[in-house]
This record gives structure tokens, sequence and C-alpha cells, in this order.
């Protein structure tokens, strides 16, 4: 997989994201399919985009009991998705049964990949709230790790943390970093967060980029501005 900007299509309604789409003309964009979105159109949504020809990725961040898990993903494995994801927090063990899960017969799956620690979420909550006292750095290269030996393709991750997550894991696995911001954008409600510039020299692969695209005046030129940047 090449450097990729994937567009966070945030959006309520399959009405809202193919209008959205259309600002783009011929081009199809790798696009991500959140939870809200998902939620409120269900796979109509997924295979309406892939019979546009994007390349969809599937973020469910999925946490539960690794059989739960295992036949989730057979489900979404069969709506042809390129990428999704789960939570690294879930174990080795739930982690394991995703694959088995995603593996179709013949040996191919989706890429699989593990949210270490949301880019909303800083070092003060982890401990205050998740009673997390390890250094986020050292808590997301753990959680990477886990996911390496889980057979994971990689994780996810914020830009800051992403070389060190190349370091402990080998520069073949993933690190896909949402939390990017452009220098004259507003931040949101992420935290850990850079501009697509920066992310690409600390060794992103992949960058996810929402409000910056999807409420931007020109779209395409705010995902051009992205791509530029490599």
């Amino acid at each position: 997989m090449g450097k990729e900007v994937i567009i966070a299509c945030d959006f309520s309604s399959a009405k809202d994201t193919l209008r959205f789409l259309e600002r783009f003309g011929q081009r199809r964009p790798f696009v991500k399919i959140g939870m809200e979105l998902y939620y409120a159109e269900g796979p109509a949504i997924v295979e309406a985009l892939k019979r546009r020809g994007h390349k969809v990725f599937l973020d469910l961040k999925l946490h539960d009991i690794p059989n739960t898990v295992k036949k989730s993903m057979a489900v979404l494995s069969r709506l042809g998705v390129d990428m999704t994801n789960l939570h690294a927090a879930g174990t080795r063990a739930m982690m394991e049964a995703a694959l088995e899960g995603l593996s179709q017969p013949d040996g191919t799956r989706p890429l699989l990949i593990a949210v270490t620690q949301l880019t909303s979420t800083g070092e003060e909550r982890m401990r205050e709230e998740l009673w997390i006292d390890r250094p986020i750095d050292e808590v997301v290269l753990h959680y990477a790790r886990n996911a390496k030996c889980a057979g994971l393709d990689g994780v996810v991750c914020s830009p800051l943390e992403a070389e060190k997550v190349h370091a402990a894991c080998g520069e073949d696995f993933l690190a896909v970093t949402p939390g990017v911001r452009f220098a004259d954008g507003a931040v949101g409600d992420q935290v850990r967060v850079t501009t697509p510039e920066k992310a690409w020299s600390l060794g992103a692969d992949v960058i996810v980029v929402g409000r910056p695209i999807t409420a931007a005046e020109d779209p395409l030129t705010a995902y051009q501005r992205c791509q530029i940047s490599q």
C-alpha cells in the first residue's frame, strides 16, 4: 500500500455523502465510512461507494469478545471493504479472531488495523479516566506490538507516534494517522494533531482527513493540498 490520503466522510446520510463526492468529478478518492454513516445507511452505503469505484475504509472500531468479533468481521468481509479496524485494547486473542473472520477461503481479506489510543485522548485524560498510568507513547507502542504479534497490518495512531511505530514494528507495518489539520485550520476535538506535511515527514503511511476537506469551501483543492504534501 502506497502513501494514501483517506477522506473521512462523516456525514449522516448517503445523499449528503454522494453529493459531496460528486464535487470530485471523475476522481475516486479513498474514503472512510464511520459509525454515524454506517449506522444510518447500513451495508448499502458501502455497496454504493464500491460501485462508484471508491476504496473503502470501514471504521467501526470493533471491541467485544473474540467470537463475536470473529463473526462480525466475517460479515464485514463480504461487503468488499478494503480496510477495517478494531480496538487493540480488545487483546491479542480478539485481534487473532478478527483475522480469522475476515479471511476468505482463498486467503484474501481486507487490511485490518488496530486503534491504539484515540487522537482525542490526551495523557491526562488517559490517566485520570482510564487509569492507564504509563506514558501515552509507551501505551501506543505496546498496543502496536500486540497488533503486530496478532498478525494485523498496522495501527491507527497519532502522526506524532508514526515514526516510533515503524521503529518498533517495521516499515511494512502501517501507521494510519488521523488527527491531521492544516496549520491555518481549527483543531476541533482533536488533541494529538499535526499538519499533513508534518505527518508525512514523521512517517505516516496513510493520513485520514475529515473536516479540513469535507468542510472546505473547495474540497478538491483541500484534498490536493494534502497530497502535494507528500
